[in-house]
Formats: structure tokens, sequence, C-alpha cells
């Protein structure tokens, strides 16, 4: 099965297909203020960043994954990243299943505002209503508070902590070492009341 690029626009946010033309505007999203990534890796100059897109475009060619730059629509500038990841699909269907919303990162100026509740609504919208998965979810170190607050306001359910489970990321953490994950899920009946708690956010 393949999913082909798309583009999701909302009022506050435009989510497009990551490429490497988008390297230079992400890093310097990136280097702002780098204080809130101490549990998300977000390269700090070129040559990482190219490769850490090189990386995602890979996933994006085995159908695992799909990249997105974040651009803020007000002002017209990259913001950061997102992307579906651990795309699972069942037999006898021709979209996917299940996927993880994951691998997203702000700049500073754009992190709790309408940026973020809208993309999460343009993701979750495309997930459900696009592609009818039964099954979304969003995970991340189990020690990062500020992430699982934003997750846990999206109005996901914690299924539970997966210990050892994916690399450390981040400057608060150790290189080469395995980090517990906070697993986060919301399944397609709970979205209509998910759907309106983003909407009355970013409309309220």
């Amino acid at each position: 099965m393949r999913l082909e690029p798309l583009t999701l626009v909302g009022a506050h946010v435009q989510l497009e297909p990551l490429t490497s033309a988008h390297a230079t505007a992400l890093v310097d999203a990136g280097n702002r203020d780098r204080s809130t990534f101490g549990y998300t890796p977000v390269p700090a100059d070129l040559d990482a960043m190219h490769s850490y897109i090189d990386g995602l475009l890979a996933d994006a060619q085995r159908d695992t994954a799909m990249p997105f730059v974040q651009r803020r629509v007000d002002g017209d500038d990259v913001v950061g990243c997102t992307r579906y990841m651990n795309i699972h699909w069942y037999p006898g269907r021709s979209t996917p299943a299940e996927v993880e919303v994951g691998g997203t990162w702000l700049a500073t100026d754009a992190q709790r505002s309408a940026i973020n509740t809208e993309a999460k609504l343009l993701l979750l919208r495309q997930a459900f209503e696009g592609w009818g998965v039964f099954r979304v979810a969003i995970c991340t170190d189990a020690r990062n508070a500020q992430s699982r607050a934003a997750i846990e306001r999206v109005g996901a359910t914690l299924d539970g902590i997966l210990r050892s489970h994916r690399p450390n990321a981040g400057h608060l953490t150790e290189p080469g070492r395995a980090r517990d994950t906070a697993a986060y899920s919301i399944i397609a009946a709970e979205w209509p009341a998910v759907r309106s708690r983003l909407e009355e956010r970013l409309h309220g």
C-alpha cells in the first residue's frame, strides 16, 4: 500500500510535505530557543538537519512515515516538524488501520499556541475521517511532563508506560540509552469528543 503526500491546511498552520529544501528554515526555527528540547531530537546545524530529513524521507519511501513541516499561516514561516509514523495496514484495507502521530517539535514562539492545537486537529481528522483508522497512538518520553500534559489536553488516554522502549533523544538525556515511553492513544469511538474539545479550544 502507498500513501501519497498531502498538505493539510488550517486557519493557523499548514502542514506540508517535508523536503530537503526546508532544512535551513528548520534550523532557524529550532535555534530560536532550544531550552524546551530536552527530550526531543531537534538538529542544531544544517548538516545534522539534512541527515534528519534524509532519514524521514527514507521512512516515507518505505511507507512507514509521512513527515510534514509546520508552517505558520500568519507570517508564512516554518516553525517545526511533525509526522505520521508507525503506520500499520490490515489485510483487505486500502488505507491504514492505525497510525502514530509523533516526531513533533515547534519553535518556542509557536508552542502552547493555536498552531499546536490545530495541527493535532488536522492530523487526527485526516487519520480518522480521511483514512478511517481504528486507533491513533501518541507517545513521548515518560519524563517529558510538558509533552505529556499537551497530549492529555488533546484528550488521549494513557495506555501505559513501555519500559526501555525507544532510544533517548534531547539534550537532557544520555545518548545510546533506552527511555521509558508514555504511550497514549485515541480510538475511533472517542474521536467525536476529542474533535469537539480541540475545536472548542481553537474557537473558544
